[in-house]
């Protein structure tokens, strides 16, 4: 829904009316989570523009303004920028705490109820963007808790000569995680089982993926290195 309004007086708009009724200190969330709102649509979003929008922001970019993306677009560019906000950006550039990447569901999901009942998307797009304000208001911090239980454990990892590793014993991917049984996770690519403790297990989901190094020692899977765990 087109309008003469910009992404950056949209999300102005937005926080003035919350801060009506929100107190401090969940303000605080709001403000964090809109300001890597615009982080993430200045930074990524243009890659979803259309030949002459792609046009427009080039020429504003390459002038200077490195906010071209908020300055330029209007409100309805903006839910469907929240995947890769919530699933990517969230995750691979904010060390953020559990509580504000909880917020960061909230945040979007109230936003996107807040920009239909402006008028600037239809329902069907708002109802699309509260489902994944609410999947990764869940998600996210389970998805960050798994992350640093696997990097607890890849301390514990002994020692190893890489070179007297086997074909297939060492594996450096991103790996989707195939099978869950209590105390296992099991990766596409028949990859497992890698032992894990149970709180690991129970925070884990099939089709998340994972950044991750493993070594297979003498039969058995261990952590090396892990990075990023992308709830999908």
């Amino acid at each position: 829904m087109e309008t003469d309004t910009t992404i950056d007086q949209a999300l102005d708009a937005f926080i003035k009316d919350q801060r009506r009724r929100l107190s401090d200190r969940t303000m605080r969330n709001y403000d964090d989570v809109v300001e890597l709102l615009r982080d993430s649509l200045n930074g990524y979003a243009y890659q979803s523009l259309d030949k002459a929008d792609a046009k427009r922001f080039d020429k504003a970019y390459q002038a200077g303004d490195e906010e071209a993306f908020c300055h330029l677009f209007g409100p309805e560019h903006i839910l469907g920028h929240l995947g890769e906000f919530l699933g990517y950006f969230m995750v691979r550039k904010v060390m953020g705490s559990q509580e504000l990447l909880r917020s960061a569901g909230t945040v979007t999901k109230k936003l996107a109820s807040w920009l239909y009942e402006q008028g600037y998307v239809s329902d069907d797009e708002r109802e699309i963007a509260v489902d994944q304000g609410t999947e990764a208001a869940r998600d996210l911090p389970r998805a960050e808790r798994l992350a640093s239980l696997l990097y607890d454990q890849s301390r514990a990892t002994p020692n190893f000569d890489p070179g007297a590793l086997g074909k297939g014993d060492l594996v450096e991917d991103y790996l989707m995680i195939d099978r869950i049984e209590p105390g296992a996770l099991y990766f596409a690519g028949g990859i497992g089982p890698l032992a894990v403790s149970e709180q690991a297990s129970e925070l884990a989901e099939v089709g998340w993926g994972l950044n991750i190094t493993l070594a297979r020692i003498t039969s058995i899977w261990w952590v090396v290195e892990v990075g990023n765990v992308y709830p999908m």
